[in-house]
């Protein structure tokens, strides 16, 4: 793709290419150790299978809006935000006890078979999910600083990939700790703001622009374009994952409501809702394995508030900002065109 014209299938076709052969590379190098090893290594290859790249095109704009070319070493230092990505939904499976990922078992589900011996397999299969994580995050780390960008450019975005990986971790705590709390809208957004906006648009934007040596204006733009939109993002997806297809979103539709977690869509129900409503859905949240009525039920209660409704006002706020934000920093076109695209593709979508 060294054409100006953005081709987001193009595009995800090299991204594809370069995190297969690395973490085929490094899966291999993980099985010669021991071939008791094989099946944590295709969880490895596993993980960076599927995607949208979305989180490398935001870094490769970030890098192309300051004025730099395409680069296949810059879509190397692209393609780890994705490793990155693949980690965070390792370990995010592992802690929500999710059962499908793309229409697949999650990691600690698919290695149970590995550890049928162990005295507790369930206990031994989590283990090994979150030490693939572990060695994902590293592997993103690796294929950055060895993605051949001069030394001098890794630099100025080394301080970077520290706020990204603590941001990520505070985001994932606050989930935890807000999990089965009182249902609050500034705390769930505060919960995807870290958890997912920051990382999925605009720390991707702003290392792509500190390798290429982004002024303090275009730095501040990134910001104000990326974290409305990497909230849209996030709240598109807890609509999903209620209201969306679980044969096109490639998960459980209910995992939300199982786990208890902090979404916006939730607070937004409570918020709206009455004592008697409020208490039907303490109820109903409560019981420990909801089945397919209590679910239907919480959709209907969710509908009747128009819940769902005031998510997608949220979306569609957020969106706006982040293109009035873009406008403002009257970039050339294809960089305009290409991160305009994406704040679309971001919020709207299926899965």
């Amino acid at each position: 793709m060294t054409s100006e014209r953005w081709d987001p299938a193009a595009f995800k076709t090299r991204v594809d290419d370069v995190l297969r052969r690395y973490v085929a590379e490094e899966a291999d190098l993980l099985s010669a150790v021991d071939p008791a090893l094989a099946p944590v290594a295709e969880q490895l290859e596993a993980a960076v299978a599927d995607g949208k790249r979305l989180r490398a095109a935001f870094c490769y704009w970030g890098w192309r809006a300051v004025g730099q070319p395409d680069s296949e070493a810059l879509l190397r230092a692209a393609a780890s935000m994705e490793i990155v990505h693949a980690a965070a939904v390792v370990h995010d499976d592992l802690i929500d006890d999710s059962p499908l990922r793309h229409g697949r078992p999650t990691a600690h589900l698919a290695l149970r078979d590995a550890v049928e011996h162990h005295p507790q397999p369930a206990a031994g299969a989590r283990s090994l999910a979150m030490l693939v994580g572990d060695l994902l995050m590293s592997l993103a780390g690796q294929l950055f600083v060895t993605s051949g960008v001069p030394a001098a450019y890794l630099g100025r975005a080394r301080p970077l990939w520290a706020a990204l990986a603590r941001d990520l971790i505070a985001g994932e705590c606050l989930e935890i700790l807000h999990t089965g709390a009182a249902p609050d809208t500034a705390a769930s957004l505060k919960v995807i703001r870290y958890k997912t906006a920051k990382y999925t648009v605009e720390q991707p934007l702003l290392i792509g622009g500190a390798l290429a040596g982004a002024g303090r204006r275009l730095r501040e733009g990134y910001s104000a374009y990326g974290l409305p939109l990497g909230e849209a993002f996030q709240l598109r997806d807890d609509l999903l994952g209620l209201f969306g297809d679980p044969e096109t979103t490639g998960k459980a539709g209910a995992d939300d409501v199982h786990g208890r977690r902090p979404t916006a869509l939730l607070a937004e129900t409570w918020r709206l809702a009455d004592g008697e409503e409020r208490g039907r859905l303490r109820e109903l949240l409560g019981r420990p394995d909801p089945d397919g009525d209590a679910l239907e039920a919480v959709r209907a209660l969710m509908r009747r508030l128009k819940a769902p409704d005031r998510v997608e006002a949220m979306i569609t706020a957020r969106v706006g900002e982040a293109l009035g934000a873009l406008d403002e920093l009257n970039l050339s076109a294809p960089p305009a065109t290409a991160l305009t695209a994406l704040a679309h593709s971001a919020a709207a979508r299926r899965s």
